[in-house]
């Protein structure tokens, strides 16, 4: 079962590029930076609840732990990637990326990641 979700990670990976793609020809140019990441991450916490959602129901979790345990792979899945991508592809330093975890500050990307982890596990539950 684990490993099923752990391919389904990459969905999320799609659902991303898709969601910048889209801020990047419909929005940002209309919007502050600021207001753009926020409205990005929201459409992209939608999407992944669709998705994790569509995903409940079809490769069906049988334990609230197994739930649990994909959410938190999947967490540790996003932060690498999104370290990984920012850091070694896009050349951001670590203060850059850890920024957009700075709630105080306007950036709500921690609650994404928070989200991402919680996804499985409220979706299980709504499908018991």
């Amino acid at each position: 079962m684990y490993f099923k979700y752990l391919i389904a990670w990459f969905g999320i990976v799609v659902l991303g590029l898709a969601n910048a793609t889209i801020r990047q020809v419909a929005y940002a140019r209309y919007v502050s930076e600021p207001a753009g990441h926020q409205v990005s991450t929201l459409t992209f916490a939608i999407l992944v609840g669709l998705y994790a959602w569509a995903l409940s129901g079809f490769l069906k979790l049988s334990t609230e732990g197994e739930a649990i345990g994909v959410g938190l792979t999947w967490m540790v899945l996003t932060v690498a990637f999104e370290f990984a991508l920012g850091r070694y592809v896009v050349g951001d330093s670590r203060r850059t990326l850890l920024y957009d975890y700075n709630v105080l500050d306007g950036r709500v990307w921690g609650l994404f990641v928070l989200w991402v982890g919680l996804a499985p596990y409220v979706f299980y539950k709504l499908h018991v």
